[in-house]
């Protein structure tokens, strides 16, 4: 078993998925930032400084109409039966943008990709087994 073990745990792809996690927190803190000091920002303004973590519904009718934050936390650590629906649409345009930026980041990454593959010049090894295969073809 320990044998098995040492043989997953040093193949590549483990550690491919390893530096992958790390990169992608990191990464995910600079995307929130993004989205929430820079993007968000404009879209209150333009929906004239609605906040919708703000909108809730409370089942026991108790803080309906409250709209004041440290009364919202309060009734939430309190166990209160707060339909929060603003917090869910936020979540939804937060998801919706980083989903967008996401989308951004890999179109360009993929373009730049091809363009470093197109622009880069055969080594010896590749232009010698292209000869090879051609003088194989006319044979």
């Amino acid at each position: 078993m320990w044998k098995d073990y040492k043989e997953f745990i040093s193949r590549r792809n483990v550690l491919d998925l390893a530096i992958g996690v790390v990169i992608g927190a990191a990464f995910s803190k600079i995307i929130t930032t993004l989205v929430e000091g820079i993007i968000m920002p404009p879209f209150g303004w333009l929906t004239s400084g609605i906040d919708f973590k703000d909108k809730f519904y409370d089942l026991s009718g108790k803080y309906n109409g409250v709209s004041d934050p440290k009364i919202i936390e309060e009734a939430i650590k309190g166990g209160a039966p707060l339909i929060r629906y603003g917090q869910f649409i936020n979540d939804v345009i937060v998801f919706l943008i980083i989903g967008f930026i996401i989308f951004l980041i890999a179109r360009w990454a993929t373009k730049y990709f091809k363009f470093l593959e197109a622009n880069s010049a055969p080594t010896p090894t590749e232009i010698l087994l292209a000869e090879i295969r051609d003088v194989l073809k006319n044979k």
